[in-house]
């Protein structure tokens, strides 16, 4: 029986187009860390009703922004998560270049996520991601150590509203409900901290909510699973890894 969720993975390749990548200040390296390592080998291998992945890189478009924003961490970012420049000097696009990598890139995806969220059998949302163990330069938590897995809801630590970021997307019991279940495969879990949610979260998640559903981003620690200092994947490690969290998102559904 599938799980009676939608996943989506926003972050998980690093292909770049061809007619793209001479635009690029970054190294091979540098495009490598921006890719949420992991994602699709865990998120990927649950039996969701619908799994949704990334096929460019972030670099491209970013998934996981409101396609209106246009600043140097929106749509199509211009800073990186270690606060290096992504473009040479005077070849970041232009607006009508934008409007095209939207096209082309952006809007498919939403248009496939927002088909399936509306299947009446779909409970909820799990949009998934990885983090850095110890948050980089650009993040509001640089410098800090990491838990395993990082649930968001739009709230605060404790999963409850706050008037500075609106509506919540998930219930304080849910999400409570759904922390106590990683807890107790032995991981160490925060809410809403480093990150309260983005874009898919937020803005799926409140029609979610009107309809007794849920959306919930989650983050998993790469430390779980990576060589210490690479992105390089030990796979014994992601083997038991992507274990643990199928069976907990097992334990979710069964919850839910």
């Amino acid at each position: 029986m599938k799980l009676p969720f939608v996943i989506s993975i926003p972050h998980c390749s690093d292909r770049i187009p061809d007619a793209i990548k001479p635009t690029l200040a970054l190294s091979h390296e540098d495009i490598d860390y921006s890719v949420d390592t992991g994602t699709r080998e865990i998120f990927g291998s649950l039996d969701a009703a619908d799994v949704l992945w990334a096929r460019w890189s972030r670099l491209v478009v970013d998934l996981n922004r409101d396609p209106t924003r246009r600043d140097a961490k929106g749509v199509i970012a211009r800073v990186d998560y270690s606060g290096r420049e992504v473009f040479h000097s005077g070849m970041a696009p232009p607006t009508e270049e934008i409007d095209e990598r939207l096209e082309k890139y952006y809007w498919p995806y939403h248009h496939r996520l927002k088909e399936a969220l509306e299947q009446d059998t779909i409970k909820g949302l799990f949009d998934g991601h990885s983090l850095n163990g110890v948050g980089p330069s650009e993040a509001p938590d640089a410098g800090r150590k990491r838990k395993d897995i990082v649930l968001s809801n739009n709230g605060d630590p404790n999963g409850e509203e706050t008037p500075s970021l609106g509506p919540t997307t998930c219930s304080v019991e849910i999400l409570h409900a759904m922390k106590q279940i990683f807890v107790s495969a032995g991981f160490s879990v925060s809410l809403n901290n480093p990150y309260t949610a983005g874009f898919i979260t937020t803005h799926y998640g409140r029609k979610l909510r009107e309809r007794g559903k849920f959306a919930v981003q989650m983050e998993i620690n790469q430390d779980l699973f990576i060589e210490p200092g690479t992105v390089r994947i030990l796979p014994e490690r992601l083997s038991a890894a992507r274990g643990r969290i199928r069976q907990c998102f097992n334990d979710v559904a069964r919850m839910i």
